[in-house]
């Protein structure tokens, strides 16, 4: 039962924005790939998450199970947020995030790929699905055909 309960207790971590209590569930030498940085170890994951954190404002996700085999899962996630580094544009980010665990539960490697999407004309926001919505009730939202 441990890979239907580690989907949402993450997604609850990562909703509080806090990269010291995120990285207490990864080991010491934590492998992390996101999109095209690559690092390890709960320095440079607190750091990443720092940056991430310091872009993405009004961040709200929803990951989702995909599949499971022994230690590994497979999530697919969305978040959408404001780019602080790009005059505040909403923008919508999709993707697959790979985690293996070690025999403790704790997260030994995550490797995530993401694509993001302008939301709305010029980023200002239309179309959101998140908008206004709590993290606890993103799982409610139906998303539209063609994930658009």
């Amino acid at each position: 039962m441990m890979r239907y309960s580690k989907v949402p207790a993450h997604l609850l971590t990562m909703s509080l924005s806090d990269p010291h209590q995120v990285v207490k569930a990864y080991t010491q030498n934590s492998i992390w790939r996101n999109r095209d940085h690559f690092f390890a170890g709960h320095p440079s994951i607190i750091q990443f998450l720092q940056q991430k954190w310091a872009k993405e404002m009004n961040y709200i996700l929803r990951k989702e199970l995909f599949t499971f085999k022994d230690n590994k899962i497979a999530v697919e996630f969305w978040y959408e947020y404001q780019d602080a580094s790009d005059e505040m544009k909403w923008k919508r980010c999709y993707g697959i995030e790979h985690w293996t665990f070690d025999e403790e539960g704790k997260m030994e490697k995550r490797m995530m790929s993401g694509n993001d999407l302008l939301l709305g004309k010029d980023g200002n926001g239309d179309g959101r699905w998140f908008e206004g919505l709590k993290p606890e009730e993103v799982d409610e939202v139906k998303f539209p055909e063609g994930h658009s």
